[in-house]
């Protein structure tokens, strides 16, 4: 499942191709699919044909393109907002403008030098469109992002505590207070915390609640900047050489040990999700 970096990443691969040729001369779509949720694939085709690129961004797991009519005599332009959840399976690509659709091409945006490909085999993603001066209400609605001061230590603690009964590791998997954040994110985070994920999140320190908060920061960063900043290819391709000291490299290896005390590493399901841990430095207390 993409997370905050791999959704970055992404959102990287189209904004470079469409700001070196912003005008979409043409789309193709999947009409019968059902990844189209705010709009028909045909109103999409007919809104989108014809813009300019402007500008992204990414949020949590999602992302979210912006383009604009071209600027008539005495008419203002229109902000025409395409947003894109990628899901378990899908891909953002870029190819020749010559690019036939294959069977998982949901969306192709053509322009005058580039195909840009959503493509996504599984179909758990979706395709949201909007018309308007300002963004929509499901990109503003997503909650404060890991590395904004409104991701607080203190505001972190107080959802721990409305959560407090629930394994630490599925209440980091909740978007409404961590967005972005997936399996491998969280069991990175819980492991540098030194925090066993089945520990009820109620009853961690406030030491406990202000090192999570510091490590989910320092996890997110470290993650834009080593999977979102560079290469062509994601992890655990080699293009990208993820450190041997992060818990990524070791987490579902045979045999795998943990990289600050070299002990096998214990995996198990947790809160719904398959969690890899350090047993002699995650423990779990009362």
């Amino acid at each position: 499942m993409p997370e905050l970096a791999e959704a970055e990443f992404f959102r990287k691969r189209w904004h470079q191709c469409a700001l070196r040729s912003p005008a979409i001369l043409r789309i193709h779509t999947h009409d019968a699919k059902k990844l189209f949720r705010t709009a028909p694939a045909a109103t999409l085709r007919a809104a989108l044909t014809h813009t300019v690129y402007c500008n992204s961004a990414a949020a949590a797991k999602q992302i979210l393109f912006r383009f604009q009519s071209p600027v008539a005599a005495n008419t203002p332009a229109i902000n025409a907002w395409l947003g894109i959840h990628l899901g378990m399976t899908g891909e953002l690509s870029v190819f020749a403008p010559t690019h036939t659709p294959r069977k998982h091409d949901h969306l192709v945006l053509y322009t005058a030098a580039h195909a840009l490909v959503f493509s996504d085999p599984r179909m758990f993603g979706r395709i949201q469109f909007h018309l308007g001066s300002t963004a929509p209400t499901w990109w503003t609605q997503i909650a404060p992002a890991l590395l904004s001061t409104a991701f607080s230590a203190k505001v972190v603690a107080a959802f721990l505590q409305r959560r407090a009964r629930a394994p630490i590791k599925a209440v980091l998997l909740m978007q409404e207070r961590f967005p972005g954040i997936g399996n491998w994110m969280a069991d990175e985070i819980l492991w540098r915390a030194a925090i066993h994920p089945a520990q009820p999140a109620g009853t961690l320190s406030p030491a406990e609640v202000k090192k999570l908060w510091r490590e989910c920061r320092a996890v997110a960063r470290l993650a834009l900047n080593t999977i979102a900043g560079r290469g062509d290819e994601l992890p655990p391709d080699l293009n990208i050489a993820i450190p041997d000291t992060w818990l990524f490299n070791h987490r579902w290896e045979k045999g795998g040990h943990c990289p600050k005390t070299n002990k096998t590493l214990a995996r198990a399901e947790i809160g719904g999700r398959t969690s890899c841990w350090s047993p002699t430095r995650q423990k779990l207390h009362a």
